[in-house]
Parts: structure tokens; sequence; C-alpha cells
């Protein structure tokens, strides 16, 4: 929706009164903003989070609160993931997608970071003092420790640790080593998309789902999780 300026008179006024509507949904949702700069760009003013922006005061004054933290946190988690990686230009992220976790955990939520060179990030949330941060979350596939406190104890299923597997995901076929079994996963409720891409790694809704799922190596940073009904061979 393109945004029709308005006569300079009422837009200082509409501006103000929206950019603290936006930082009071904010702060509800634990996220700190910086300083909105109405008074000189009005309604197009940038709104950000540690100098990362997030939209313009006309974009996010349309949202409701669970669209703007959606839309933070798919800068933040994008974010994130390119400081992660160092290079320059960092390249920038393909899909966001959930991981099912068992609860209580440290963090909010984990996600996975697909970026354009296929590299899969993971990105932890936080809640610490009162602010919403983003890390890299560091996973030791050898420990199993942190395999069983992150997805519940080992299951068995149809194909054993250690056997290598071909999957299929997103209509990519990829071959890898399976380091560990997990029970069946719940059905998470239907989202909207965060940004580009947003997917639930779990999987979607099929009557398979009642399957074991695998965490399986492919080398390309997280392990991919998997329904039974993704494996080829």
């Amino acid at each position: 929706m393109t945004y029709i300026r308005r006569n300079s008179a009422q837009e200082p006024e509409e501006a103000c009164k929206k950019a603290q509507q936006i930082m009071a949904i904010c702060q509800e949702l634990s996220i700190t903003l910086d300083p909105i700069d109405w008074q000189h760009s009005g309604m197009r003013a940038a709104v950000a989070v540690n100098k990362i922006e997030i939209a313009d005061l006309a974009n996010l004054s349309r949202q409701d609160s669970d669209s703007i933290l959606r839309l933070v946190q798919s800068k933040l988690f994008e974010y994130a993931a390119r400081e992660t990686l160092g290079a320059q230009p960092a390249p920038k992220a393909l899909i966001w997608s959930p991981v099912d976790v068992i609860r209580p955990q440290p963090f909010l939520s984990l996600w996975i970071m697909t970026m354009e060179t296929d590299e899969r990030i993971a990105i932890a949330e936080y809640l610490r003092n009162s602010q919403r941060t983003y890390e890299p979350y560091a996973l030791n596939i050898h420990d199993e420790q942190q395999l069983e406190m992150l997805f519940g104890p080992l299951q068995t299923g149809e194909y054993h640790l250690g056997s290598i597997i071909t999957l299929k995901e997103r209509e990519q076929t990829r071959t890898g080593e399976i380091i560990y079994i997990l029970g069946p996963g719940k059905t998470l409720p239907g989202r909207k998309h965060l940004s580009r891409g947003y997917h639930i790694i779990a999987g979607k809704s099929d009557a398979n789902n009642a399957a074991s799922r695998y965490l399986v190596d492919c080398h390309d940073g997280f392990p991919h999780i998997v329904h039974q009904w993704q494996v080829i061979s």
C-alpha cells in the first residue's frame, strides 16, 4: 500500500502519535527501538533496532502486534546469521525455519536461517534483561545430552543411527548421516510467512507425522529434521 503524504500541518501530529504507539507495542514485546525521527521524516521515518532498520513508520503503523514481532524477528534473525558468517558481502537469508524443540529451554525460540549459499545457521532468540536478543546457537552433533535436551530421548525408527540416507526437502535431494532419532512431531499451527520464506522445519501436516523423524547431518550447517516420508532411500 502506498503511503499518501498528508499536508505539512497534519503529518507531524500523525507521525508523533504513530511513533508513540509503535514504541509502546514494542516495549510490551520486550523490544527497544532506536529513537524514531518523525520530526524530520514524518511517516517515512525509519524504525530500527540497534541501527538495524525494520521498516518505515507508515508501514509499521498498519501492522498489529503479532505482525510487528514477525517483522522484527525476520530482520534480527537474518542480521545475526549474516554477522555469524563474517563474509563480505554477507549472503542474504532465503528461508526462516523454526525448530520444534521440547520445553523448557533457555531460549524463547530456535530458528534456522538458510542462506543464499545453502548454509544453515542456527540462531536462538533469548530474553535477557527484559530484552529480546539474537545469538548464534552452537550444536555439538556428537553430544547426546545436548540432543536429548533439545529433542527428547533417543527413539527408534525404520532407519538406524549412522545410516546414510537420501532425503527430499523443498524439491531438492540431499544425502546425509542420521545422527539422532526423534519421536513424532507435533503439528504446529499455521502462521504467516516471515519475509521471503517461513517454513516449519518439522515438516507439513501428514498422516505419516506419527512416524519417527531423523536428525540428518548433510554437512551444510545445522542438521535437517527429516520425516519418514521425506526419505527417498
